[in-house]
């Protein structure tokens, strides 16, 4: 496919995005999109895989994801779907980038994931290196917001061994979701670059934990 192509394309899926994510919750809007497809390309600078599937692939990761659509997990790669068919793509791209949309989100510690591709891989790293640090603290806390979760309650202790479907309706506090995702995510990545990344943002969130429950108790 030709370079020029490929910029159209690429081009005409932000937009697209950008009109999908008009008023999305803070957590989950364009600009979510965007720190992936940032994260991406700073991936793939060191990895070797299909260019055009992993940019379309973190553009449209998030496109419909299933926290807001009811739990249907099938909304998001239908409509990726819909869209790609309008632009001037090889079928099997359009299968490629589908099968990303399908598969990079987090479903719970206990997901066991049956399908994987090196640009599923670096998409991945790029959604979740988003779920981390300082900018994955401050996604945690707008979406608990928005949900009306409490901050933190110690008497709800995390569950670490939830399926999917009871990842997919937890209602815990705030605080717990570390636990039961943020934390998990430093082990997970896939590439040396993820992993790199992953490792500083991972000690800025247990940091902010021991200051958290310093300051809960009034010690600090």
């Amino acid at each position: 496919m030709k370079k020029n192509l490929e910029e159209k394309i690429i081009q005409n899926t932000i937009e697209f995005v950008q009109a999908e994510l008009k008023n999305a919750e803070g957590g989950h809007d364009w600009f979510h999109t965007e720190r992936v497809y940032k994260n991406a390309l700073l991936i793939l600078k060191q990895e070797r895989a299909n260019r055009l599937v992993v940019i379309l692939g973190a553009l449209l990761h998030d496109i419909a994801d299933y926290k807001f659509t009811g739990g249907k997990e099938e909304i998001g790669p239908k409509k990726a779907e819909v869209f790609l068919k309008t632009q001037q793509l090889p079928q099997e791209i359009i299968e490629e980038v589908v099968k990303i949309v399908e598969n990079t989100s987090f479903k719970g510690g206990n997901f066991q994931q049956k399908w994987t591709s090196k640009e599923l891989e670096i998409v991945q790293d790029a959604d979740r290196l988003d779920a981390i640090g300082a900018i994955g603290i401050a996604r945690t806390f707008n979406y608990g917001g928005y949900k009306n979760r409490k901050i933190y309650d110690p008497k709800i202790k995390p569950n670490l061994k939830m399926t999917p479907e009871e990842y997919k309706k937890s209602t815990t506090p705030t605080i717990n979701h570390f636990y039961e995702k943020l934390l998990l995510l430093k082990d997970k990545m896939n590439t040396p670059t993820g992993k790199k990344i992953a490792k500083k943002r991972h000690a800025f969130m247990e940091g902010f934990l021991k200051q958290f429950y310093a300051e809960w108790e009034g010690k600090t």
